[in-house]
């Protein structure tokens, strides 16, 4: 792909997957054009084949001389890595690499559920998505138009809300991880501007995703995060784009002299994100169609994923990938975490 040739792609301002990759690509200095739609409205116009499942963003690239959809920011990622150089969201240091990769999984599945908990639990933030999520498609909707469309997506969405597991008996568990996410967010920003040193990784794009919802559309957990950690709203601000800046490898931490905060962050990794991946890979390895855990001193219970038990895979095989050198640096960073216990399957 010719370095001047636009990257196109299609999403939502709601979806906090979109806002990853667009934040990315700003950062990269990747030329893009994004259209603000459904993609598989979008591919049905291109006549190109729709991704299974299709979801936002969809990209498109040229594969052989034709147009082939794709999703899933993580693989694209990697992708975009291999055909633009420089300004690296990856670390070259595999230890490092490998803490940013955890960090961007909790992000995509678990920091998820916080954004889609009070998003659809709560009546303020259900009236408010219901609202802005067709504007988001058609700023010039007609009134009754609207009207039936804020209808049929807050019954669709709060109708689904058991797919991520939240109800009344885990509500308090989210709202606690997410008081807590925030905090270990405030006390590692006051060492340092992103997750891994001076540069933002990939880690921190998932991040940032997820939290463009939960500070600047939701109502509810918006009031939460400037209750908790005032520099986690601005730094959610500047990584919107940061095109301006300009890294250095240097400005990777190594593990070894990252602050104590980055452990904060792992621990709530561990502490609930550890103990439900290992549920649903159980639950899938059973063919059982929900799965059931303690988590945080209360049961939790949704539905089923094959896919995180493949996120789960994919990080165990990049653990045993790594030098005997490398899995001692994690090892020690991790060690009291809990995430080890993600970290045994064979």
């Amino acid at each position: 792909m010719s370095s001047q040739e636009l990257v196109r792609l299609v999403g939502g301002t709601a979806s906090p997957y979109t806002q990853k990759m667009v934040a990315l690509l700003r950062y990269r200095r990747v030329p893009y054009a994004i259209t603000w739609g459904q993609p598989d409205l979008v591919c049905d116009a291109l006549g190109v084949e729709k991704p299974r499942p299709t979801f936002m963003p969809t990209f498109f690239f040229d594969e052989a001389g034709s147009t082939k959809a794709v999703c899933d920011s993580t693989p694209i990622i990697r992708r975009l890595e291999e055909t633009y150089q420089g300004r690296s969201v990856l670390p070259q240091d595999p230890a490092l690499a490998f803490i940013d990769y955890l960090i961007e999984d909790f992000a995509d599945e678990w920091c998820t559920k916080y954004m889609f908990h009070y998003r659809w639990h709560f009546e303020a933030d259900i009236d408010n998505a219901g609202s802005l999520l067709p504007l988001g498609f058609d700023v010039s909707m007609a009134p009754d138009q609207l009207a039936q469309f804020k209808s049929w997506f807050a019954q669709k969405q709060v109708g689904r809300l058991y797919v991520v597991g939240s109800n009344d008996t885990t509500a308090p568990i989210i709202d606690a991880s997410y008081r807590r996410f925030l905090q270990a967010m405030e006390n590692h920003l006051a060492n340092q501007n992103f997750m891994l040193g001076a540069r933002p990784g990939a880690g921190d794009f998932g991040l940032h995703g997820q939290l463009t919802q939960l500070v600047g559309f939701d109502p509810t957990p918006r009031n939460i995060t400037h209750e908790v950690s005032l520099r986690t709203v601005a730094w959610v601000d500047q990584m919107a784009d940061l095109s301006g800046l300009e890294p250095d490898e240097q400005d990777w931490v190594s593990l070894d002299n990252q602050p104590d905060s980055l452990r904060e962050l792992m621990a709530e990794i561990g502490r609930v994100y550890a103990p439900a991946q290992l549920a649903n890979a159980r639950a899938v390895a059973a063919g059982e169609k929900t799965w059931e855990a303690e988590i945080d001193g209360a049961q939790w219970t949704q539905r089923t994923f094959p896919y995180q038990a493949k996120c789960l895979q994919w990080t165990n095989e990049r653990y045993r990938a790594l030098s005997e050198a490398d899995r001692a640096s994690v090892d020690a960073l991790l060690q009291g975490t809990g995430v080890e216990i993600m970290l045994s399957l064979v």
